[in-house]
C-alpha cells in the first residue's frame, strides 16, 4: 500500500542515519561544556517562559538578510557592514542557545539540527568574509559574497522552521491540555488506591494525568495534586519520572530529559522545558479523587 506521507527534503535529512555520528559527537560536546544548570536554564529560556533561541535568531537572521538585501539592490555598503556587525554579535548568544536546545532534542531533530548548524556556520563565515573583502577594497566581490551568504542563511532558517513547526522542537507539547481536558469533575479512583509519595498515571476524560498524593488529603483535595502527564518539552510521560521533596517543595522530574516541575503548581524549576506543566483542580468525594481542568484567571475552560 502506498504511503500517504508527504515527504519533504527535510524529511529525507531527518531519516538519514549517516548523520548520527556527527549528531552524537555534537551532542556530547555540548553536554560536556554546558554543565552549569543555571546557565542551561538561561539558554533554554526558562526565565522567559518560552525558548530563547528563536527570539535571538530573529535579530541575527534579520540583520544578515537585511545586509544581503541591501547589497543585492545596490544599497550603501556602510549600512550593510553595520548590519553584518550587528548580526555577528547577536550570533554568539543565538548559537549558544541553539546548541543548548539541540543537546536535549530527539534523534530526528538532531540530524536536522547539525545541518541547520552547518548552514548557519557557512552563512556566518560568508558574512565575515564580506567585512574582510570590504576592508581590502574589493567592494564588488563583497556584494556578491553577501548575497550568497544571505541565501545560505535563508536556507538555514528554512531548516530551523522545519525543526520548530514540523518537528516541534521548542514547542509546548502540553499546550492543548487546558483546552481539551474535562471542564467537569472526573473520577480518578479511590484515594486509598494512591500510594503516598509516588506519581501514578490516571485518565481525566480523554487526557492522561499524573496524580501525586503528598498526604492524606481532605475533602477539598489538599495533599493530592493532579497535573498533565505530558511533559511540555517533548511529551514524555511525567508519571514515569521521579518525585523529590515533600509539601510545597515537592518536584517531579521528567524521565526523558530531566525537566523539573513544582508539584504544587506545575512551575518549571529546571529546563529544558520552558512551559509549565498544566494543573488540575482536585477534590475528594466519599473517598474518591476527582479532578477537572484548572481555569485560567478570567478565562473559563473550553
Amino acid at each position: 500500500m502506498a504511503s500517504l506521507r508527504v515527504t519533504t527534503p527535510f524529511d529525507r535529512i531527518a531519516e538519514m542515519p549517516a548523520l548520527d555520528r556527527v549528531a552524537a559527537a555534537a551532542r556530547n560536546t555540548v553536554s560536556r561544556i554546558l554543565v552549569d544548570r543555571r546557565l542551561k536554564d538561561a539558554l533554554h529560556g526558562v526565565w522567559l517562559g518560552h525558548p530563547l533561541h528563536p527570539a535571538l535568531a530573529q535579530l541575527t537572521l534579520g540583520s544578515f538578510v537585511s545586509a544581503a538585501a541591501l547589497d543585492a539592490t545596490g544599497g550603501q555598503s556602510r549600512a550593510s557592514s553595520r548590519l553584518i556587525a550587528i548580526g555577528a554579535v547577536a550570533a554568539l548568544p543565538t548559537v549558544a542557545a541553539g546548541w543548548a536546545d539541540y543537546a536535549e532534542a530527539h534523534e530526528e531533530q538532531q540530524r536536522l539540527g547539525v545541518v541547520h548548524a552547518a548552514l548557519n556556520g557557512a552563512g556566518f563565515a560568508g558574512f565575515l568574509s564580506v567585512l574582510v573583502l570590504r576592508a581590502r577594497g574589493a567592494a564588488g566581490a563583497a556584494r556578491v559574497v553577501s548575497v550568497a551568504a544571505g541565501a545560505v542563511a535563508g536556507l538555514a532558517a528554512a531548516v530551523g522552521g522545519d525543526l520548530a513547526y514540523r518537528r516541534a522542537l521548542g514547542a509546548n507539547h502540553a499546550e492543548q491540555v487546558p483546552h481539551v481536558g474535562p471542564a467537569d469533575w472526573q473520577s480518578l479512583g479511590p484515594l486509598a488506591d494512591l500510594p503516598v509519595g509516588k506519581p501514578v498515571r490516571r485518565q481525566a476524560g480523554g487526557v492522561p494525568v499524573v496524580v501525586v498524593r503528598a498526604g492524606d488529603g481532605g475533602e477539598d483535595g489538599d495533599g493530592v495534586h493532579v497535573l498533565s502527564d505530558t511533559c511540555p518539552h517533548l511529551a514524555a510521560p511525567i508519571s514515569d519520572g521521579t518525585l523529590d521533596g515533600a509539601g510545597e517543595a515537592a518536584t517531579l522530574t521528567c524521565p526523558w530529559h530531566g525537566s523539573v516541575f513544582r508539584v504544587a503548581d506545575g512551575t518549571v524549576v529546571h529546563g529544558p522545558a520552558t512551559s509549565p506543566l498544566p494543573c488540575f483542580d482536585t477534590r475528594i468525594v466519599s473517598g474518591t479523587v476527582e479532578a477537572k481542568v484548572r481555569e485560567f484567571a478570567g478565562v473559563p475552560a473550553s
